[in-house]
């Protein structure tokens, strides 16, 4: 049964069709946080985007796109997120056990670029044949190349909600415009999600916030209005106030943490600040299984701690 919660996220996306309302549903309902409207995602794109080695290396079952499957299952999580060849390497023999969503786009780190770019991998018909939910595809808001992804997840937006699929997008600020600092500053965070939201977006990803403010143009709002940053839970308040005054669902990427009680205090701090919830790889296949289960059930229990959801306020 679809909770009250479920339904109220379901009424922000007023214009899609009940297809793509029905795939964010299961999305949603799936596993151990199902009802709850939040949600943790294992995305595993890091073999393409990192390499094999780098990202499986540390614990060697993880090369077998099979694990990833298992591990998202066993774990309870909302759904598993590949690109297309670890997807139709278990497609078949998991299918129906958890909601997919299938990478669209990739980048390799052969080459080192100032203004990168994503090459179109896979396509909304692959994730039909697949039994996906929904297509994800990285922008990088910053990049010298960010209007043809831009433009590019235009038309995959419109293929996919007609053909009744969810849209998520990784919105990953780079580019030579920015400092390494810059990349998770609050001002192009917010920003990043924003660009995310009006592209159509059911579910946006970006980076934790830092309490930098990279454009002066930006500092002098932050300041003016004092927009409070102090703290991550400030942060990511405010990154959830930017898709929409809260009516879009962005949840947050782990990135590389020294130790689990950092990760975990990360997961804390997104959810006091009204968060839906993350995004988590390298930071749960890395280590062995066991190891992944408990720090993904301690993730889950962090973000079922209160029934009743931290809401974001509404315009009167």
């Amino acid at each position: 049964m679809t909770t009250q919660r479920v339904k109220e996220i379901l009424s922000w996306y007023g214009s899609d069709n009940p297809g793509t309302l029905t795939n964010l549903a299961r999305l949603l309902n799936h596993g151990k946080l199902g009802g709850t409207g939040k949600l943790v995602l294992l995305p595993v794109d890091q073999g393409f985007e990192h390499g094999p080695a780098r990202s499986f290396a540390p614990n060697p079952p993880a090369y077998d796109p099979r694990y990833h499957f298992e591990l998202a299952i066993a774990a309870g999580c909302n759904g598993y997120a590949a690109p297309l060849g670890f997807l139709e390497a278990g497609a078949r023999e998991f299918a129906g056990e958890i909601p997919l969503i299938l990478k669209v786009n990739d980048h390799d780190v052969l080459l080192d670029e100032a203004d990168p770019t994503q090459a179109l991998t896979g396509s909304v018909e692959d994730a039909l044949r697949l039994g996906c939910v929904g297509i994800g595809f990285t922008i990088y808001p910053g990049s010298a190349q960010r209007f043809e992804l831009y433009q590019q997840i235009r038309a995959y937006a419109e293929e996919a909600k007609r053909r009744g699929l969810i849209v998520m997008i990784w919105s990953y600020a780079r580019g030579s415009g920015l400092s390494k600092t810059g990349e998770t500053a609050i001002d192009v965070i917010g920003y990043a999600a924003q660009i995310a939201a009006q592209l159509g977006a059911h579910i946006i990803k970006v980076k934790l916030p830092n309490e930098h403010i990279e454009q002066e143009a930006a500092r002098k709002v932050y300041e003016k209005e004092q927009i409070p940053i102090a703290t991550l839970s400030e942060r990511v308040r405010h990154v959830v106030q930017c898709t929409f005054n809260g009516r879009r669902i962005v949840i947050f990427s782990g990135g590389v943490i020294d130790t689990d009680d950092a990760l975990l205090d990360e997961m804390r701090a997104i959810h006091a600040g009204g968060g839906f919830g993350s995004i988590i790889g390298r930071n749960s296949f890395q280590r062995s299984k066991p190891d992944a289960l408990q720090l993904l059930n301690t993730i889950m229990d962090i973000y079922s701690e209160q029934a009743a959801p931290i809401r974001t306020p509404v315009l009167t």
